[in-house]
């Protein structure tokens, strides 16, 4: 696209990224309908909360303890029921810290166990798999032939620190006996959960996308709870179904639909709408000082990072990787999203906070690097076909004489960085919630979620648009349950 400038008959080329137009058009998704809204829904669904409360309150076996929270955290259904949970860890760390023998050379217990502590918080030490090393320091050679546990293991080394080192070892033990297993492939099903885990490990998905696939591996377990199944694919789909009811409205882009929104998305839609439309942020007023000031500075950095990338391209300069990622972490917008996030869901907003953000936390900052590197291994061929400035990988091969191979890995090392830096700010002293440090979080996960298997944000790849389409459009099938069940819940059918 060329624009004419009269006042000195000069043309100004503007480069154009050649993006695909969106696939989620206005008519489609006012087409969407759901059945599962209406008090018949909330109302089971409320029965069902309160069966899972009391399966909560009963199960005294600690690894069973371990592994309802577990699969209440992967059906995503633990937001309903955070006391009981805490309860529960924070009697399993006292516990611990007063040597529990349950899991003693339990590698699947003991795993498990720590992987959950670390998720919520606790300060539990890597020195609890010194059991599992033989007299020479190394792992004991029988842990091989215990896959569950093995696989139990690589997720939890996932949560490790950058001082770590016992942890990094068994990441690498870990995954060089999955590695072995998948080529044996004995047991199929096992052997796909293991390549998926390799693929990516649970630390680094997004939950709410793993959902759907976890409710339908659960319906086949002998050890299925239906109660739990059941409540899983009724939350799902009544969740589902207020996303839609918001997608509609924002599609419609009306500010006299905005009431009809919750209060997180009026935010976040009338920032936008302002921005847009060039107007003022008066309906902000009661926040308005602060909102405007951070999100100015945001905005302002971000426009910054990008004339810095335009002046590279038209120049013809490639930055050391070091130079490219000191301004590439911002020109992937991570701070403006984080910012706006941080508005839209903290209440009230202290000074402490906002003196937090007066320069832009740690955490920010390595999120923002997973994000960025994410990106440039899945989009930077894309991208210089096109004409747009040298990626992390490029400014690597420039400096080093690096092969493209070897510059990948470069940069897969420097995302691993960045996470163990992540899980060390996520449980560090700040005056952030816990909501807005998960945001924090997944928006560092989005980045695997979007970029792993090439640019599913600028193209319509089939993987993130059949992820996309199964979270907020394609409800699941709910089961029936068997009447024969002792634990199913009788007269919860939704037809």
């Amino acid at each position: 696209m060329a624009d004419n400038n009269t006042s000195n008959n000069s043309i100004i080329v503007r480069r154009s990224a050649n993006y695909q137009p969106s696939i989620w058009d206005y008519d489609y998704i006012q087409s969407l309908r759901n059945k599962y809204v209406g008090e018949t829904c909330i109302g089971q669904s409320n029965m069902l909360k309160e069966h899972v409360r009391m399966m909560l309150h009963k199960v005294v076996d600690p690894l069973e303890q371990l592994e309802l929270i577990d699969t209440l955290q992967r059906l995503v259904l633990s937001h309903h029921f955070e006391g009981e949970m805490k309860r529960i860890l924070e009697d399993l760390y006292n516990n611990d810290q007063s040597g529990d023998t349950w899991r003693k050379e339990n590698l699947y217990a003991t795993t498990l166990k720590f992987r959950l502590l670390r998720q919520h918080g606790y300060n539990i030490s890597q020195g609890v798999f010194n059991i599992f090393k033989d007299e020479r320091g190394k792992f004991k050679a029988c842990l091989c032939e215990e896959t569950k546990g093995i696989l139990s293991l690589y997720e939890a080394s996932f949560l490790l620190t950058e001082s770590e080192n016992m942890l990094e070892e068994l990441r690498n033990f870990a995954t060089k006996h999955l590695q072995e297993y998948v080529k044996q492939n004995k047991d199929k099903t096992l052997s796909a959960m293991v390549t998926y885990a390799l693929e990516l490990p649970l630390h680094w998905r997004i939950m709410k996308f793993e959902s759907r696939r976890f409710i339908d591996i659960y319906r086949s377990r002998e050890d299925m709870n239906p109660i739990l199944l059941k409540l899983a694919e009724m939350d799902f789909n009544m969740v589902q179904a207020v996303h839609q009811e918001d997608l509609k409205q924002v599609s419609r882009w009306d500010i006299n639909a905005m009431d009809q929104l919750p209060d997180y998305m009026k935010i976040c839609f009338l920032i936008l709408y302002n921005f847009v439309n060039e107007m003022a942020f008066d309906p902000l007023k009661d926040q308005g000082f602060h909102i405007i000031r951070y999100l100015k500075k945001a905005w302002s950095d971000l426009c910054k990072s990008y004339l810095l990338e335009a002046k590279w391209y038209h120049n013809g300069y490639i930055p050391s990787l070091e130079e490219y990622l000191e301004n590439a972490w911002i020109s992937i917008a991570t701070p403006l999203i984080l910012m706006h996030a941080f508005f839209m869901v903290t209440n009230p907003i202290t000074k402490e906070a906002l003196d937090y953000l007066e320069k832009y936390p740690k955490i920010f900052y390595w999120s923002s690097m997973i994000l960025r590197l994410t990106d440039d291994l899945g989009t930077s061929a894309n991208e210089l076909e096109r004409g747009d400035v040298p990626k992390s990988i490029q400014c690597y091969m420039n400096e080093t004489g690096a092969s493209e191979k070897d510059a990948r890995e470069y940069v897969k090392s420097l995302i691993s960085t960045a996470w163990k830096k992540v899980n060390e700010e996520r449980v560090a002293s700040s005056p952030f919630c816990q909501t807005f440090i998960e945001i924090v979080m997944n928006l560092a996960r989005m980045g695997h979620f979007m970029y792993q298997y090439g640019d599913g944000f600028g193209v319509a790849d089939r993987k993130t648009k059949d992820s996309i389409l199964s979270l907020l459009i394609q409800p699941i099938p709910h089961s029936r349950m068997s009447s024969g069940n002792s634990n199913a819940t009788p007269n919860l059918n939704i037809n």
